[in-house]
């Protein structure tokens, strides 16, 4: 039965992962007509939504204070997490923010280290770490041509990590209340969306409705709302209640390699030497830090 959900965990991480890592073309196309705070708040009002439709129960807690856990998910996984990607982005490179956000399972790691029990570090891990990172840097620069340092960027990049890092022991805290997994991720989103509300002020929320009868762009917000959303924070959040923080995060080293290569099917954009190595020591990096043996 643990073997079988073992592999359901990893089966779910993989899935995220494999979507997750395909997001980058329909964000890519839905910023010629929308803002990144548009996009990020219609997505998670999309997969709200949809939730609410598949699972329309309430969620009853069984302690008040666990409603501070969910709001502090849903600040942090939600609202800060992809606000801070998406404002990385309008100061750096997007392949200095691919390269930063990726190693938020080290982040993960140390956090769960310092504050979770039954999350040890070990040395695969860091070996692995370092593997994939350097897997991780060729596919990024083959794409920009260099690694410029760009301090504000980067520096909320770094955030963003940290931040993906906090969230992702918050939903481990949440998964052993033993709720159900689409009703936790449903309340999760209600409060990523409200922390969202002061940042639709902010960063101006005014999108077109002439936009929304694009069939195109109607798709990828569909995809990005149910798919990357609904569907995707269901699945790693029950990943998370299977394997534990620190296993399912080291999926995250898989994303820049999906990206490449979706960009190399769906693009036609043309996979090098260089990028082929590098998504080749992501792969090996996955593989040594999932490694159970030894220490």
């Amino acid at each position: 039965m643990k073997q079988n959900k073992t592999a359901a965990g990893h089966l779910c991480a993989f899935v995220t992962i494999l979507i997750w890592g395909t997001t980058f073309i329909s964000t890519k196309v839905l910023l010629t007509d929308f803002t990144p705070v548009e996009i990020l708040f219609c997505r998670f009002l999309l997969g709200t939504a949809a939730l609410c439709i598949v699972s329309p129960h309430r969620l009853r807690l069984n302690h008040p204070r666990q409603e501070i856990t969910f709001a502090c998910a849903g600040l942090c996984g939600v609202c800060l997490y992809y606000l801070l990607e998406n404002i990385a982005l309008t100061y750096t490179l997007a392949s200095n923010v691919g390269i930063i956000v990726s190693v938020s399972p080290f982040f993960v790691a140390i956090l769960a280290h310092l504050f979770s029990d039954g999350e040890h570090l070990k040395k695969r891990f860091f070996l692995g770490f370092a593997v994939a990172v350097i897997g991780i840097v060729l596919i990024n620069v083959n794409e920009s041509g260099a690694f410029k340092f760009n301090p504000e960027g980067d520096l909320l990049a770094l955030c963003a990590a940290i931040i993906w890092a906090v969230y992702s022991l918050l939903s481990k805290k949440i998964s052993g209340y033993g709720y159900n997994t689409i009703q936790a991720t449903r309340r999760i989103f209600f409060y990523g969306l409200l922390f969202m509300v002061p940042a639709l002020f902010l960063f101006g929320f005014k999108p077109s409705l002439s936009s929304f009868r694009d069939p195109v762009c109607v798709l990828n917000l569909i995809y990005l709302g149910l798919g990357a959303s609904a569907l995707c924070f269901v699945t790693w959040n029950y990943a998370v209640r299977c394997l534990g923080a620190v296993k399912t995060s080291i999926y995250i080293y898989l994303v820049p390699v999906i990206t490449i290569v979706t960009a190399v099917i769906v693009l036609h954009e043309k996979l090098t030497v260089i990028a082929g190595v590098g998504a080749a020591l992501t792969l090996a990096g996955l593989i040594i830090s999932e490694n159970r043996r030894g220490s």
